[in-house]
């Protein structure tokens, strides 16, 4: 009895051990097809990565020529909302309307007076400065309404101007369609944006000081105007030629002598016609226009006599409305005649299209600038008529750097 029950107990001890061992190689093989399965799994995911990584830069670099024809588009757009704030500015400073605003408040002014309380209110403040009490002294409260809104347009055009470049600039960013390049351009006009608001300000200050000695009507500094008007037309610059190349698909010119040099030419005349323009700022500024109402010489005379008044002799190059018209008048000239030589010069070199359509577009708003500019002088500066001269001077701009834009060099 004893031995079979200790055989029992054996057979009880094996069978337990073997059914531990069928367990165990069970569980053994569910491991090995669990590590199998995570194998496979990772392997088809790497595969389907590689094969989608590519796919997925396509996306982000899809479209590189769609990306490059809306940032082109919005650059065109922003180049014409900085001219459209340059001839609205030019419009406030012929009516007289830029020293109405007597401060400056980024939010705060953007609501204007609604009551007739608050309308008086700032009225008041206007009378405190020097052009009301100088020149505007019998000025009403409707009168000044209205150079109190051509002022605020003109603000709040710029904030306008302001948020088109960078709320654009932030989406394009956050879609990674900007190169390296082409990140620090736009850092550069965002920046030039928020400059030139600030620059406007400082400008208006000007006109706002009081100067004992002085009892001329009061304007801003024709310095300040004309560094603020220069760097809008820099920015429009920028903005256009980089829209346009963003646009245009570069032509496949031959890089002969005679091309070279028309380029060359191209680049100085354009930097003729910025001067020009720049010099307007300082017959707007000293009321230049008004002196010499007589083309083509001035008061008879080919040269005036009080061409060089002034003491010492640069002096007069920016502070004497004689010779600051005479300037005007000898660099609007010299840029005609350039681009009349400029024009003679490319016939003899094989332009595609649309250099061609660029060089006529030139050449006739050249003309058309200098008829503008001599009837402002002889009807002594009406402002519609000054108005689309100074208009004019952006359209004659534009097409300089179209021109030159159609030139390029061809990446090498």
């Amino acid at each position: 009895m004893l031995l079979l029950a200790t055989l029992r107990s054996s057979l009880a001890q094996s069978r337990l051990q073997a059914l531990r061992l069928i367990h165990y190689e069970r569980g053994q093989q569910k491991n090995c097809a669990q590590w199998r399965q995570y194998i496979q799994k990772k392997w088809k995911s790497s595969i389907v990565t590689d094969v989608a990584a590519p796919s997925r830069a396509a996306v982000s670099a899809v479209p590189h020529s769609a990306a490059d024809r809306m940032m082109g588009r919005w650059l065109l757009v922003c180049s014409g909302m900085v001219a459209g704030a340059v001839i609205l500015g030019g419009v406030t400073r012929l009516t007289e309307s830029g020293l109405s605003m007597v401060d400056w408040h980024l939010i705060k002014e953007m609501k204007p007076p609604s009551t007739q309380e608050e309308w008086e209110a700032e009225f008041q403040k206007y009378q405190q400065f020097p052009e009301f009490k100088i020149l505007n002294h019998d000025m009403t409260l409707s009168e000044f309404k209205f150079i109190w809104f051509m002022e605020y347009s003109h603000r709040m055009w710029g904030r306008a101007v302001g948020l088109a470049y960078i709320l654009p600039a932030i989406y394009f960013w956050r879609k990674g369609w900007f190169n390296r390049g082409m990140k620090g351009r736009v850092l550069g006009l965002c920046g030039f944006v928020c400059f030139q608001g600030l620059l406007g300000w400082y400008m208006v200050k000007s006109g706002l000081e009081e100067k004992p000695e002085s009892y001329d009507v009061p304007r801003v500094s024709q310095y300040r105007l004309a560094a603020h008007l220069g760097s809008a037309l820099v920015l429009y610059c920028a903005s256009l030629w980089t829209g346009l190349s963003l646009l245009l698909p570069r032509n496949k010119l031959h890089e002969t002598h005679q091309l070279m040099k028309l380029r060359k030419f191209t680049h100085w005349t354009a930097g003729l016609v910025f001067l020009t323009a720049l010099s307007g700022a300082f017959v707007a500024g000293l009321d230049a226009g008004l002196v010499y109402n007589s083309f083509p010489k001035m008061a008879d005379r080919w040269i005036p006599d009080d061409l060089l008044a002034f003491s010492p002799t640069l002096k007069n190059f920016f502070e004497n409305p004689t010779t600051v018209q005479f300037d005007h008048r000898i660099l609007g000239i010299s840029s005609v005649a350039a681009i009349t030589g400029l024009y003679y010069v490319s016939r003899k070199v094989p332009l595609p299209r649309r250099a061609k359509l660029a060089l006529n577009s030139l050449i006739a708003v050249a003309y058309m600038q200098v008829t503008l500019g001599i009837s402002t002088l002889l009807l002594y500066v009406p402002t519609p008529l000054a108005a689309t001269h100074q208009s004019g001077s952006l359209a004659l701009l534009s097409m300089a750097i179209w021109l030159m834009n159609e030139l390029r060099r061809l990446p090498k």
